[in-house]
């Protein structure tokens, strides 16, 4: 069993509670308790003469070792561990993110983002340490259960409310994390379980590792609520592949491939690959997801040079009719699945483009910042895919609107107020329900994108916009940059003003739309 000799505290980049699924505890706090993660920023610290590299990470960090409350007798290399370094090229600004550790065992949310201009300054860091002095504990955490038999505790209290599990999606495992709770500092393994069947399951589950009790648990299963036709009757054409005397709806020329199936209304995955003798496609479900996935590929990859969704060409996979008269479609980690629709509230729904948009980037989302399905960071996941989904068909500031039926449409970027979301902040959701609000929430960081693409006065506050494009890349490069899996509405905005800073330079109009748009919606 492992065993760790800690001495840490609680409470430094920590967010609020939700309701976990299952029938969890209404109060029981979210697993990163309820403070936001630590800002610095706006400010251009340089090194001592001679230092450089990565060496000036450290020096920085030593710096603000006090206003961390980390004593001095502490040393930061066996804290911190550099996990991730790109340095981008429009901006020469170099981008390290860092985990803590203690004993060796990383802190769950424990994640640094910490910025060097071209000039060798660092001018931010977003995210923040478990400081030393507020509650000591000085005593061995131990391990008292296996991987393998985490892993079962989660799977049987799965099973337990849905009935015997399938295949899961992803080899299950269990990681091992300092991890708070209650507020205090404990060994817990984190899981997930990821499963079609009997009904579609996506669940993380904080397993303590003293005794295999579930901490916490929440769902992050993220919904959306050739040539041929499209299901709105638009013709297309799109990449097929040859194989003898057929066609396959595959597509090798974009990263690993674009590859789509059909589940044939029932509910396994992927499904089976659809084929065609002439290439001439008559499945508008299947021409819509293929050509649009195509789309978000070609997006990202000539946009911003992200080559797939993890960056590395990863093969998109899609199904189509899945399950009968499917109300939904989510990306569960491995690909993406599309129901076709009641007929009566939505149509099927590989029809809109910003829905596939929408979807596909929360994979983008969870290869990068991997922002929390849950809480603040969960309404910013939502609102990052609406962001570039609704980017990605660039026709409107309507999410949803090609297959919704009835309301118009799901959510509106430009008056979040036409489908019940709050515009500001402080009209903000903060019940259990939707794991805190990300469907809800997400139209206040929308509102402000929409005010800094488009400019307009809202409550009293006028920005002046500065067009989609610029836009994009501050969010895209916030995104991928600055943001941590904890970050909050404030540290968005953080992220987007340094993103719009480096890009765009610190007096520019892009900045000043930043500003004042996060201003407009109530964040500070």
């Amino acid at each position: 069993m492992l065993k760790v000799w800690a001495s840490v505290i609680t409470g430094a980049f920590l967010l609020g509670s939700v309701q976990a699924v299952h029938a969890a505890p209404q109060d029981q706090p979210a697993p990163l308790g309820n403070l936001a993660p630590k800002l610095i920023t706006g400010e251009s610290w340089s090194a001592p003469q001679g230092v450089s590299g990565e060496e000036k990470i450290w020096k920085y960090l030593e710096s603000k070792q006090e206003s961390f409350q980390i004593g001095k007798s502490v040393d930061l290399k066996k804290q911190l561990k550099i996990i991730g370094q790109t340095t981008d090229e429009k901006t020469g600004t170099t981008h390290y993110r860092l985990q803590q550790l203690v004993g060796g065992v990383p802190v769950y949310g424990g994640v640094q983002t910490i910025h060097v201009n071209k000039e060798g300054q660092v001018t931010s860091l977003i995210g923040s340490l478990l400081p030393d002095q507020q509650q000591q504990v000085s005593k061995s955490l131990n391990s008292q259960i296996s991987e393998a038999q985490a892993i079962a505790v989660a799977q049987k209290d799965t099973e337990a409310a849905i009935g015997k599990l399938g295949e899961p999606q992803n080899a299950p495992k269990a990681d091992l994390y300092v991890y708070l709770h209650n507020g205090q500092p404990v060994l817990a393994y984190v899981t997930e379980v990821n499963v079609l069947e009997p009904e579609a399951v996506r669940t993380r589950y904080f397993i303590s590792a003293d005794d295999g009790s579930i901490l916490f648990k929440y769902d992050i299963l993220a919904h959306a609520t050739g040539t041929g036709k499209g299901v709105l009757g638009d013709t297309k054409t799109f990449t097929t592949t040859q194989s003898g005397s057929s066609y396959q709806l595959k597509d090798t020329t974009r990263g690993q491939g674009i590859v789509t199936y059909s589940a044939g209304n029932r509910t396994s995955l992927p499904g089976s690959l659809l084929t065609s003798t002439t290439n001439i496609w008559n499945d508008g479900s299947a021409v819509d997801a293929h050509a649009y996935t195509g789309k978000v590929y070609d997006y990202y990859k000539n946009k911003f040079g992200r080559n797939s969704i993890d960056g590395n060409g990863l093969q998109l996979k899609s199904t189509v009719h899945y399950s009968s008269r499917y109300n939904n479609a989510f990306w569960n980690g491995v690909q993406m699945v599309y129901g076709d629709g009641d007929g009566v509230t939505f149509r099927s729904f590989p029809a809109d483009p910003d829905v596939i948009g929408h979807e596909l980037t929360h994979g983008v989302t969870e290869r990068t910042a991997n922002l929390e399905y849950y809480g603040e960071s969960g309404a910013l996941n939502e609102s990052i895919s609406d962001i570039f989904g609704n980017a990605i068909e660039g026709k409107n500031w309507l999410i949803g609107d090609l297959i919704t039926l009835n309301a118009g449409a799901l959510r509106s970027m430009e008056n979040p107020k036409l489908y019940r979301q709050p515009d500001r902040y402080q009209d903000r959701y903060t019940g259990p329900s939707d794991n805190g609000g990300v469907h809800t929430n997400s139209g206040i960081n929308n509102k402000a994108f929409y005010l800094i693409a488009q400019g307009g006065t809202h409550y009293g506050v006028t920005v002046n916009g500065i067009g989609r494009s610029a836009a994009e890349q501050i969010f895209y490069d916030a995104l991928t940059n600055y943001l941590t899996p904890t970050s909050n509405f404030s540290a968005i905005r953080a992220a987007a003003i340094q993103a719009a800073t480096d890009l765009f330079g610190a007096n520019s109009s892009q900045v000043d739309a930043v500003k004042k748009a996060y201003t407009a919606v109530g964040v500070n």
